[in-house]
C-alpha cells in the first residue's frame, strides 16, 4: 500500500553547526506528519476532543542514515507498521526520503489512545478506528494480539 507522503521544507533554523538537519527536528517533523495523516483520515483534533480521546506515545526512536541539508527536497513516508485489530495500540514507521530516493532516517513510534477525561488507555469509537486502520501499512505490517479481557 502506498504511504502517505508529507513533503517538508528544511529551514535554516533547523540546521546544526555541521550544516545538516538537527537531530531533534526529525521528531517534530515526524509528529507533524502523523497529525497530517490523522487529519487526512478524518481524525481531527475536533473529533478527538468531542469523543474524548487522543494519541499518546510509549516509545519514539529515530535511526539516522544519511544527512539532510538545507535545500534538499524531502518527503516523509508515513505508514502503520503494527496495530491491534481494534486499533487500541499501534506503531508508525516514518521514512525520511530525499528527492533522489536516498533513505535518510527512519522514525518509529509506538503508541495508544487515551481517554482524555478518565486519563486511562482506551479504544476510541469504531468509526474512527476503521479510518485509522485504513492508513497505509508497511510491507511487513504486524497485526498485534488483541488485549486480554480484564478479570472481573
Amino acid at each position: 500500500m502506498d504511504p502517505f507522503l508529507y513533503p517538508i521544507n528544511l529551514r535554516w533554523a533547523d540546521m546544526d553547526p555541521n550544516f545538516h538537519l538537527r537531530h531533534d527536528v526529525y521528531y517534530g517533523l515526524g509528529a507533524q506528519a502523523r497529525v497530517e495523516t490523522l487529519l487526512l483520515s478524518g481524525i481531527t483534533p475536533q473529533v478527538m476532543q468531542s469523543a474524548h480521546f487522543g494519541p499518546i506515545l510509549f516509545r519514539e526512536e529515530c535511526v539516522f542514515r544519511r544527512e539532510m541539508r538545507l535545500g534538499d527536497k524531502v518527503d516523509i513516508h508515513v505508514r502503520l507498521s503494527k496495530a491491534r485489530p481494534d486499533g487500541s495500540r499501534w506503531s508508525f514507521r516514518q521514512e525520511f526520503v530525499r528527492g533522489d530516493g536516498t533513505l535518510c532516517a527512519v522514525l518509529t513510534v509506538d503508541g495508544a489512545w487515551m481517554d482524555t477525561q478518565l486519563r486511562k488507555l482506551t479504544v476510541p469509537p469504531q468509526e474512527f478506528m476503521t479510518r485509522f486502520l485504513a492508513i497505509p501499512h508497511t510491507e511487513d505490517f504486524e497485526l498485534l494480539a488483541p488485549s486480554a479481557p480484564k478479570a472481573g
